[in-house]
């Protein structure tokens, strides 16, 4: 079973949880690609991932600065730790394929999002409850 949205993961910005939501679409499209071996999907899927992460995650920064999330500063390291691992994992999974890498990259890419979410994102709930869902610093 693939990962699914739930509201208590809702951080009350419509723009990030609308990425979270998409993200957890693309894991679990990745998920079954790895399941069924099918390299040529995956590796589209996991272009795909690094791409909209990479958007995300400057969405994410520019909104937590604009409320003034006081830990906005540390999430652009610790995002580039995230993408710097999915890049590792990405080329190991593309070029080696074992099951034993498609099954640690699987458990990766759902640990990944779930700790994103959790422990980087949910402590900024109380700074975006102070705006509109819709806030977006960008309008």
């Amino acid at each position: 079973m693939g990962l699914q949205w739930r509201d208590q993961l809702s951080i009350g910005n419509d723009l990030i949880d609308a990425d979270h939501k998409h993200l957890i679409e693309v894991i679990n499209k990745a998920e079954e690609c790895l399941r069924t071996s099918n390299r040529k999907e995956l590796a589209h899927t996991l272009d795909e991932l690094a791409r909209y992460s990479n958007t995300h995650f400057e969405r994410e920064e520019l909104i937590a600065k604009a409320v003034g999330y006081p830990g906005a500063g540390q999430l652009h390291a610790s995002h580039t730790r995230l993408v710097e691992t999915l890049n590792t994992f990405r080329s190991e999974v593309t070029e080696t394929w074992t099951d034993a890498s498609s099954t640690r990259f699987g458990t990766y890419l759902r640990d990944w999002l779930i700790q994103h979410v959790i422990k980087e994102d949910l402590p900024m709930k109380p700074w975006m409850a102070k705006h509109s869902p819709r806030f977006d610093p960008r309008c």
